[in-house]
């Protein structure tokens, strides 16, 4: 069901690559919303994804650009603004990438020629995003820039590796620009830390999918989907949340304020208990 929370409002969409992403699934709502919409991603993005489509099925306009790239960003708004004859009221950063996770090197190890592209791809980038709209006064007063983050920016989960430092340095950006951009601006820079999301990018995090378990175990109102960030991303465009801005606000069915849940310890003593039965050394207390 529609609400027309965005009607007669215009935004940049980063990141979407076919239909698992986040950033496809933001873009669908915000044009159900009656928003109107370009969609940006990596030219080679581009032709290997299925931008195309999404491009048809909201009436969006698709202008290429590297995020981590200021001329293609000054190219981009530049561009959105002839289109929109204007200025713009929403952005979406969704955008991370790391060399080292795709090739599975530990974080004890990390090639730092990789670590430096994780970062400038995954968070530098939107500092260049907000710093390049913000000299070419892209966005209207009270508009909202929203990047999606993740909770090992404040917790160590394993196998993250240095998207965590990544997310880590996002969520810093959003503070520390939210602060200039809403004093100057009235700008408001929030980040959404979502669960766990099938995503294309996130498939490839080692032992994902015991992750996704973990999670929809641990969280009272279990893990939320996709379709579900979109409609908080939709909030946070609107007009409905003009006074929220510098914070990271999780969307992840309560796992972030959660210690051990009953299912995560049922779990856990079926683990036990079977050890036992291989007769795994466990001393009089269950540990191992």
């Amino acid at each position: 069901m529609a609400y027309n929370l965005l009607k007669g409002k215009k935004g940049i969409i980063f990141g979407a690559l076919n239909n698992q992403s986040i950033a496809w699934k933001v873009a669908e709502r915000a044009h159900a919303e009656g928003a109107t919409l370009v969609l940006t991603n990596t030219p080679i993005a581009i032709r290997m994804g299925e931008l195309d489509e999404l491009a048809q099925s909201t009436g969006s306009l698709m202008i290429p650009a590297d995020a981590t790239s200021v001329s293609d960003l000054e190219n981009l708004f530049v561009k959105t603004m002839e289109a929109f004859g204007g200025q713009i009221d929403f952005v979406l950063h969704s955008i991370g990438m790391s060399p080292n996770v795709r090739k599975k090197i530990p974080y004890d190890d990390l090639n730092y020629d990789f670590f430096a592209k994780t970062l400038d791809i995954s968070a530098l980038s939107f500092h260049k995003m907000i710093q390049t709209a913000k000299k070419l006064d892209a966005i209207k007063e009270w508009g909202s820039v929203v990047a999606l983050s993740y909770i090992a920016a404040q917790r160590t989960l394993y196998e993250y590796n240095d998207m965590a430092d990544a997310k880590a340095v996002l969520e810093s950006i959003a503070r520390s620009f939210g602060y200039i951009y809403g004093r100057e601006k009235h700008v408001r820079i929030n980040t959404i830390s979502q669960s766990p999301t099938p995503t294309t990018a996130g498939q490839g995090v080692k032992g994902f999918n015991a992750l996704i378990d973990f999670t929809e175990r641990m969280s009272p109102l279990g893990n939320a989907t996709a379709d579900e960030c979109a409609d908080y991303c939709i909030t946070m465009f609107s007009d409905l949340t003009k006074k929220v801005t510098m914070q990271n606000l999780f969307h992840d069915g309560g796992f972030s304020s959660m210690g051990m849940s009953a299912r995560a310890m049922t779990q856990y003593n079926k683990s036990l208990e079977c050890k036992e039965c291989n007769k795994n050394p466990l001393n009089s207390d269950g540990d191992i």
